[in-house]
């Protein structure tokens, strides 16, 4: 039995004195480890296991935390984390306090950038470069960008930049065709037409025949000839685009060679300019499931590791799911309805709905700034623009919706998934700022649905609206109601009193509702406290005249969101009260405090910061002066684990 060689690994001098078969044994260890933790705790599976091999030679090459290695998104660095020092802690992976699913500064010196989004690294780079050569310091600077991350505007910024200062930096190109959906655009299109066009896929292989058929000489003259062949790839595909950008161009590589990534690392460690090295993986890479399906085993839960079959824990359809039936059913009623979004095809449902309506749906890459002018530039012809794009990726477009739909009162529809906590992919996933980055722009209608069924009536009502709007849902099953085959629209601005009590009231958002429902429950069982309840599925604008009337008949109102307090839906009741409520009504806001939510499941977030039922319960009774003994320990407990 061979021995295992990860356990002996602390960095890249460990890694410099392995032998070539202990390279390989090693990057099978490392696949077996990554497959096998990612199987219990869920993670970005088949872009980690696409970069054993380059990260291997990086880390030979490159040794951090010395030289510093900015990993462009970072959900594929998953062997980088178990190369340098966290392999006892990797099988807590995206679990509440453990290790994060993606580079962070705070988790170890050898993570030199925080990522989480694409596009960000080659800026970096530029950053630390001018920062290095500021202070008169040497080492090496290497930013890792797959060519989904490409399509992304900052890249091409980050690129030019480095190319007109022309200090010594090196880009890595990880070419695997693939971001999360398949690539698209002119850029991939270019990066391997003359690799795949059928011409010359056809001459090559007719070339090889004759050729080869040739005796004595016929084997050497093929090879000669492919040498020839990927000379003039890299001289026209895609070399030329990067040396007019001011890079050497250095590839294609193939990316599962070690020693020969190796090599090709050390001449380039030599040289001192702008070097872009382009290497080719596959994506999903020693594990035939992933390999066969990468979308499906770039970002999932818990799986079978012999079938690769996720274990589905089961019950009602996804918020995803919903939408994607929803708009389906709206566009065939519609044939001006569109969907939209930023290489996240499978992720917000859409890919269903491509296959239903292929010619009227839009992946554009990962260039959400893009997806959002594109959709004002439809919704100016009479198109009805859908753009299903991730809470915490809309983001990265906000100036578009602020200045190209919602400053023009264009009908572009906004469908926000995974809006709230998201869970184990932490910090950069969490949606948890769309409604206080949104609440403030002139004409946006905003909603959160109660359940799938209200989803499918929001989405009919944004259709019908001449307007722009958001409906923003949470990641993970719906409640399992029923769903209108014929959706009515809702009344604009209109809230649903859904339990009437005397004692107070609370407003609750979205996901919130079902825990506020439980917490009144509970209220009344133990302790006879009888509570109002209220679904306020419009954030903007409010049902004024509802707030009025619970304003003016109870004295405590609690708010309750899972969105940052700071300018969220409890901010906009007390900004209304403060200029309409009557004196003395107590309002307090249940939601995110000011900090960065880590990673960890809905739940246990949710315990943490107050947003479950057991949360809401504790904190009517303490509004209402009645917490006991009991109570008390309870918020003990919850504090203490938090």
């Amino acid at each position: 039995m061979k021995r295992k060689i990860l356990s002996g690994i602390a960095g890249g001098a460990d890694l410099a004195r392995l032998t070539p078969d202990e390279m390989k044994q090693l990057a099978a260890e490392i696949r077996e480890t990554i497959i096998t933790t990612v199987s219990r705790t869920g993670g970005h599976l088949a872009s980690s296991l696409g970069v054993v091999e380059l990260t291997l030679a990086l880390h030979t090459v490159f040794p951090t935390p010395r030289d510093k290695i900015v990993w462009d998104v970072g959900h594929q660095c998953y062997a980088h984390k178990l190369l340098t020092g966290r392999q006892e802690r990797f099988g807590t992976l995206r679990q509440y306090g453990g290790i994060s699913g993606f580079p962070k500064r705070s988790e170890s010196p050898h993570d030199s950038f925080g990522t989480g989004h694409s596009g960000t690294s080659i800026s970096a780079a530029n950053g630390m470069v001018e920062a290095r050569d500021a202070l008169g310091e040497d080492y090496k600077v290497i930013a890792v960008i797959g060519d989904g991350s490409m399509t992304a505007g900052e890249a091409f910024e980050g690129l030019n930049h480095a190319g007109h200062l022309g200090k010594d930096i090196v880009v890595v190109l990880n070419d695997n065709e693939m971001s999360i959906s398949p690539n698209v655009g002119a850029l991939s299109a270019y990066m391997n037409r003359l690799m795949t066009g059928q011409f010359s896929t056809w001459f090559r292989d007719e070339f090889e025949k004759i050729v080869g058929s040739l005796p004595k000489v016929g084997e050497s003259a093929v090879r000669f000839a492919k040498r020839v062949e990927e000379a003039a790839k890299s001289l026209v595909i895609p070399g030329m685009l990067f040396e007019e950008l001011g890079f050497k161009y250095v590839g294609p590589i193939p990316g599962h060679g070690i020693q020969h990534l190796i090599e090709n690392f050390r001449n380039v460690r030599k040289l001192k300019r702008p070097i872009l090295v382009h290497v080719v993986t596959r994506k999903g890479k020693g594990y035939a499931p992933a390999e066969k399906n990468p979308a499906l085993f770039h970002g999932l839960g818990p799986f079978d590791i012999k079938t690769g079959k996720c274990l589905s824990k089961g019950g009602p359809p996804s918020y995803t799911a919903v939408f994607a039936d929803a708009l389906i059913r709206e566009a065939v009623k519609d044939s001006r309805i569109v969907g939209i979004t930023a290489a996240m095809l499978e992720g917000t449902g859409l890919a269903k709905f491509a296959e239903a309506f292929p010619e009227r749906c839009y992946d554009v890459g990962i260039a959400e700034q893009h997806a959002v002018t594109f959709a004002a530039g439809l919704a100016t012809q009479g198109i009805k623009p859908v753009v299903a794009i991730y809470s915490t990726f809309l983001q990265r477009g906000y100036d578009q919706i602020l200045h190209d739909v919602c400053l023009q009162k264009l009908p572009v529809v906004f469908v926000l998934d995974r809006g709230g906590l998201v869970g184990d992919d932490g910090p950069t996933h969490h949606g948890l700022f769309d409604l206080s980055y949104l609440r403030h722009i002139p004409n946006l209608v905003i909603m959160a649905p109660k359940d799938e069924n209200e989803l499918c009536r929001m989405l009919r009502t944004a259709l019908d609206h001449h307007g722009p709007t958001a409906i923003r849902y949470p990641r993970g099953s719906g409640a399992g109601v029923p769903i209108d085959e014929d959706p009515k629209p809702l009344p604009l601005g209109s809230w649903e009193v859904e339990r009437r009590g005397a004692e107070m009231a609370i407003l609750a958002t979205g996901v919130c509702l079902a825990a506020a429902m439980e917490a009144a429950r509970m209220l009344e069982d133990e302790h006879g406290v009888e509570v109002t309840v209220v679904n306020a599925r419009f954030i903007k604008p409010l049902d004024e005249s509802l707030l009025g009337r619970l304003a003016s008949t109870m004295d405590r109102i609690l708010t309750a969101e899972e969105n940052v307090l700071a300018g969220g839906f409890g901010s906009s009741v007390l900004e209304f009260l403060s200029e309409h409520g009557p004196d003395g009504v107590k309002v307090e806001r249940a939601g995110i405090p000011d900090e960065f939510v880590e990673h960890g499941s809905q739940d246990v977030l949710r315990s943490k910061y107050g947003l479950d039922a057991a949360g809401l319960y504790q904190r009517v009774l303490r509004m209402l002066g009645k917490e006991d003994g009991r109570t008390a320990g309870r918020e003990r407990t919850r504090s203490e684990n938090a």
